[in-house]
This record gives C-alpha cells, sequence and structure tokens, in this order.
C-alpha cells in the first residue's frame, strides 16, 4: 500500500471502526482475493471478537494487502452497501491525488529533552535550580513524527551502558552481592525454581515453498542447535518444529500456550526464519512461515496472553525472533574501531530479508503506533532493528544467535537477562561491514536470572 493510501487509512480509522459492518464484508473481501479464508479468521478472533475489535483489525490487516488494497476494500464496501463509508473513502483518495498536501501530517518539530548541559547546545547555559534535586545524568530524548524516525531525525539511542565484567581480584564484589541481593528477593526477580524451569518452542523455518520467492536459510540449523543446547543447560524442556506453515505455526504456539504451566516458572519461544515488516499495534515485525505467508509478531505474543495462556500469569514469558526486520542495509556510521574486523575470509552473510513483491504476500508498510495496554511479563528480543536487514552467515549462523549463546555461556550465572541483551546488543553492533543492532520490548515487571 503506498504511503498516501495508508495515511487515509489511518485518518479515517475512527469512523471506519465505529461504523463498519464486518460481517457482511467476509464474502467479498475473499471474492477479491484480499484476504484468504486463515486470514479472515484471524481477523474474527481478533481481541474480544466484537465487531469494533473485528474492524479494527481488519483496517490494520488492510495495511499489508499491497498497492490495491484501499480501491479493492471500497469495492468491497459498495458491493455490501456500506456506500457511506465508500464514498469517504472514495473522495477523500481522489482529493488526496489532486493535492497530495491535504493528507500530509503536520510539519512537527522534533524536541529534545534532557537535563542541563546535555543536548542541544543552547541548554547548556542554562542555570539548573540549586532547591531541586539533581535527577542523575539522564539520556536526552529525541521527539518527533514517526515518520521522520529514524532516518532524518538520527535520535539518541537510550541504551543504559552494559556493566563491566567484574574482576574479583580487583575488589569488583559489590556488584556481584547486588544480583545476589535481587535474585533472593521476590519483589525484585522473578522466582525460578522450579525444575524444569518450562517450556522452550523452537521453530526453525529453513526451506520455503517455491512460490514464495524465498531463499533456504542456510546455517539456520547450526543456530537452531545452539538453541537447542543452550535452553537445555538453562533446565528448559526443549521442543523442535521445522519448516512449518504459517497456519501450522500458529497451531504449534497455541498448542504450547494451551498446556497446563502451573508448577512451572517461565516460558520461551524462538523463531527462526525470513521476516518483514508489518503493520502493528503494540509488536512490530512479522515471520514467515515456509508457505510464504507472514505471521505478525504481535499475533505470536498474543497467543500467550491472560485469556490464551492462564496458567503462564504472572511469569515471564520470552519471545526470540531471529528475522530481518525489513529490507534496509545499515551502512552504520564513522566512528574510532573498538574492536578488529571479526568478518572471516570464507565467511558468507547474508540477509534474512525478502525482496519487495507484489501479490498476496506484500508487506510494505511501516509500523503502526501502539495504542494498546502495554501487556506484562512479556520480553520480546529481535535480532535487528525494525525496517533492517538481520545478518547470517552461511556456515557459522546469524550473527545474532551466535552472540546471543555466547554471551548466555558467559554471563548467564550472574547476571540479569536485560544486561546479557546489552551484552548482546553491544557485540553484535560492531560486527561486518553492513551493521546490525538487535533490540528488544521489555515489558517484564522484574529481574530474570536464569536457573542454573
Amino acid at each position: 500500500m503506498n504511503e498516501a493510501d495508508r495515511r487515509l487509512l489511518r485518518q479515517s480509522r475512527v469512523r471506519l471502526v465505529g461504523e463498519l459492518q464486518v460481517a457482511a464484508l467476509w464474502d467479498a473481501l475473499l471474492n477479491r482475493e484480499l484476504f484468504t479464508p486463515d486470514m479472515i479468521e484471524d481477523i474474527q478472533r481478533a481481541g474480544s471478537g466484537s465487531r469494533r475489535d473485528q474492524a479494527r483489525q481488519l483496517i490494520t490487516d488492510l495495511e499489508t494487502r499491497g498497492s490495491q488494497a484501499l480501491p479493492l476494500f471500497i469495492s468491497c464496501l459498495e458491493d455490501t452497501g456500506q456506500e457511506t463509508l465508500a464514498s469517504l473513502l472514495r473522495t477523500s483518495r481522489q482529493a488526496a491525488k489532486q493535492d497530495p498536501e491535504a493528507i500530509r501530517p503536520l510539519n512537527l518539530k522534533p524536541v529534545v529533552l534532557g537535563p542541563v548541559s546535555l543536548k542541544p547546545k543552547e541548554l547548556r547555559g542554562a542555570k539548573q535550580d540549586p532547591s531541586r534535586p539533581s535527577q542523575g545524568k539522564l539520556a536526552p530524548v529525541v521527539l518527533g513524527p514517526e515518520e521522520l524516525w529514524p532516518a532524518k531525525l538520527r535520535p539518541e539511542v537510550l541504551r543504559p551502558e552494559a556493566p563491566k565484567p567484574v574482576d574479583i581480584g580487583s575488589g569488583g564484589f559489590s556488584e556481584i552481592r547486588a544480583q545476589d541481593r535481587a535474585k533472593g528477593n521476590a519483589d525484585l526477580a522473578y522466582v525460578l525454581n522450579a525444575d524444569p524451569c518450562g517450556h522452550c518452542l523452537i521453530i526453525n523455518n529453513v526451506n520455503f515453498c517455491h512460490e514464495s520467492g524465498l531463499r533456504t536459510r542456510t546455517g539456520s540449523s547450526i543456530d537452531c542447535e545452539r538453541m537447542q543446547q543452550r535452553f537445555h543447560l538453562l533446565h528448559f524442556m526443549v521442543d523442535v518444529k521445522c519448516n512449518l506453515t504459517a497456519k501450522q505455526m500458529v497451531q504449534a504456539l497455541v498448542e504450547l500456550a494451551r498446556r497446563d504451566h502451573s508448577a512451572l516458572d517461565c516460558c520461551v519461544v524462538v523463531i527462526l526464519s525470513h521476516g518483514c515488516q508489518a503493520s502493528h499495534l503494540q509488536f512490530p515485525g512479522a515471520v514467515y512461515g515456509m508457505d510464504g505467508y507472514p505471521m505478525s509478531v504481535e499475533r505470536i505474543v498474543n497467543i500467550f496472553n491472560g485469556t490464551g495462556c492462564p496458567s503462564l500469569g504472572g511469569k515471564p514469558k520470552l519471545f526470540f525472533i531471529q528475522a530481518c526486520g525489513g529490507e534496509q542495509k545499515d551502512q552504520g556510521f564513522e566512528v574510532a574501531s573498538t574492536s578488529p574486523e571479526d568478518r572471516t575470509p570464507d565467511s558468507d552473510p547474508e540477509p534474512d530479508a525478502t525482496p519487495f513483491q507484489e501479490g498476496p504476500v506484500t508487506v510494505d508498510q511501516p509500523d503502526a503506533v501502539s495504542s494498546l495496554p502495554t501487556p506484562s511479563d512479556i520480553l520480546v528480543s529481535y535480532s535487528t532493528f525494525p525496517g533492517f536487514v538481520s545478518w547470517r552467515d552461511t556456515k557459522s549462523g546469524s550473527w545474532y544467535i551466535e552472540t546471543l549463546d555466547s554471551i548466555f555461556e558467559q554471563w548467564a550465572h550472574c547476571e540479569d537477562l536485560q544486561t546479557l541483551l546489552l551484552r548482546v546488543a553491544n557485540a553484535v553492533s560492531v560486527k561486518g561491514v553492513y551493521k546490525q543492532i538487535p533490540g528488544c520490548f521489555n515489558f517484564l515487571r522484574k529481574k530474570l536470572f536464569f536457573k542454573m
């Protein structure tokens, strides 16, 4: 879907959600091949299954259905007697073509917030009120319209410093004691005493059907073996499933969510596949089934919500996604070298990106702005920043999984998960000619220390 149609759809979202009669649309959407039967079923199950929830999900998913999605949708509205909404969209679309500025968002100026002595330079001369306590050296936050970020604004990345390795011989016991105190305090850290600790499902999609246009993910089996062994050592019951269609992925995840986790303390899902951008409300990105159909990360996570998986309520649910977030290659920017080039002469990195293509699996839109309440006890770790490729070496596996496994091996006995992921991000960021930076959506309420 082009940017003008996407913007028009989002501007009309409130009225569409309020007035759209979705029950009359299903046959028309199928007849015009805007959605498959499985996709329609997914929309019908959205949220509580109410008309508004279904309408909201339909509008969100419509952005992923290619360049002709909006005119086809307008035709479906006309076919089902919803002429008022059809006329609204048709008239607005024609007006936008004649005057593109009519639906252009406000030209907002980015605003930089931060304590005195931080950027921008003109703030440095300001005097801080001595009667107010300092809040510490907070990193400045850059706010601006979504389409300006990150390519034009280049905001400051909010990333706390990874703690330095503890040198036992130089009196570095304070950090160890602090971590130990957190481990033993149920108010500060999740309790992971069960043995086994929980289930770990690994979905490893290597081979894709010819019609999908997706390449074989050579080297992914190395990633799979690493994660299988690592989580086994961390006291998880590991189940590996390979080369699943999008529908089979849903079935495997639902089956895991419906198990009784009452006697367990945690749940882990690892997905190794090709990926793409996807319209979303909470979690960005999507991963492909071997049939070439995408499954949004948001839907994967929501399978494990309180309704679908009540026995995991209040317990950490961890998702590790090794897949591309898009097609952009990050060239990086020049800094003083902090590590030698780590690409070996015989290495063969390739991205887990998917070529842009029109048709049923086209996903060419940027991510939407989150508008739902934040879930709790969930962490989603992505191999790359949304919109960029994730690199995988055909001989040694992906940068992200290789580094994740190595960091867990060295530090999981004494550091919490968030600190481990900071180490992973730092280590991956200095690899290769093209750059990659992992990141996460962390909605955990406490620190998480793996059972050793």
